[in-house]
């Protein structure tokens, strides 16, 4: 059983512990968000009082101002911060993007956010320790996340793309043109994404009666460097691929290289399919077939949840499709 708060000043992580909720429910409740069951509510309340809870003074109006926490940026990247811009420029509200690609940055943007005002958090593929995320609660920071990297905490919303579906047709569209021995280069373990996008491939496989090569399977982390050395040691296996799949634009430029060091013509030696439709896929030579990933509408619908103030109507966890968009780099096998 969670002992209850001590007498003294009492803080949300206490409250949190003693209604055997999380930090964010708390908040929501102190905030009169809509979104809180009944019963829990009036648990909350209950304890707010008795512990001589101090409620903030609410922000009479908004700040104006909406974090965006990436852990590094890329083509990816801009895509969502140009998103991101159009929705908060609507709302007449402005972005603030911060690279935090380790705890120890986390740490300094923690501090350097209780000195401002925000009227949200906009994560994107960036994990943040529970500590940090108590913290923002406790700022009355609102919070969503776009692509989470570990399981979605079910008291914040999540939006992402229909990532196995697209591992599932870009791996399709391969053995449509007669592609059997097909390889990926994932992204980052552990994230959600790369996971999805690597299950759609090995579903594509399965439907078709084509065996799952372990060989053919190579991890990523979404940079280019890793799927250069990847792609090239799936080139040179005794029976190499005829086609690539990559887990994204930046990891299919990588193949790209890999295939011009072998000597091999793209599509007629060998067919690549990336990931995200970032604008520089179009510039490639070949024209890059990949999987269209809205990254700009997911940035925009993160911005309008924060600036409604009130996520009530959203289902927390919210995937927008991905689409197949086909260009040059894919052809029938040559072999």
């Amino acid at each position: 059983m969670t002992a209850a708060p001590g007498p003294g000043r009492v803080t949300l992580g206490e409250i949190a512990a003693a209604a055997n909720v999380s930090v964010p429910t708390v908040s929501k409740v102190i905030n009169g968000r809509s979104d809180v069951a009944a019963e829990t509510r009036t648990r909350v309340e209950s304890l707010l009082h008795e512990y001589g809870y101090l409620r903030p003074q609410r922000r009479s109006r908004r700040a104006g101002l909406i974090d965006l926490l990436f852990t590094d940026l890329s083509p990816w990247a801009v895509e969502i911060i140009r998103g991101a811009e159009e929705a908060a420029l609507a709302a007449k509200s402005r972005i603030a993007v911060s690279v935090i690609p380790s705890e120890q940055d986390a740490d300094r943007w923690v501090r350097s956010l209780s000195r401002g005002r925000t009227d949200g958090v906009i994560l994107v593929l960036t994990e943040l320790p529970q500590r940090h995320r108590k913290r923002l609660a406790e700022l009355h920071a609102d919070l969503v996340i776009v692509d989470p990297v570990g399981q979605p905490d079910p008291d914040v919303p999540s939006i992402g793309a229909a990532n196995w579906a697209g591992g599932l047709a870009a791996t399709e569209h391969l053995i449509q043109l007669g592609h059997r021995r097909i390889g990926t280069i994932t992204g980052r373990p552990r994230v959600l994404c790369s996971q999805a996008r690597l299950d759609g491939y090995r579903a594509a496989l399965e439907r078709a009666g084509i065996e799952v090569d372990p060989a053919l399977i190579a991890p990523g982390d979404f940079h280019y460097e890793s799927a250069l050395e990847a792609a090239r040691t799936m080139l040179e296996l005794p029976d190499p691929p005829t086609a690539i799949f990559a887990a994204s634009d930046v990891q299919a430029m990588g193949v790209y290289e890999a295939a011009r060091l072998n000597g091999l013509r793209m599509p007629e030696d060998l067919s690549v399919v990336g990931f995200d439709d970032v604008p520089m896929s179009r510039w490639m030579s070949p024209p890059l077939t990949t999987l269209r990933q809205p990254l700009a509408e997911m940035a925009a619908l993160a911005v309008r949840t924060l600036v409604s103030g009130d996520s009530a109507d959203f289902n927390h966890r919210v995937e927008l499709s991905t689409n197949l968009v086909i260009r040059s780099s894919t052809a029938p096998p040559a072999r």
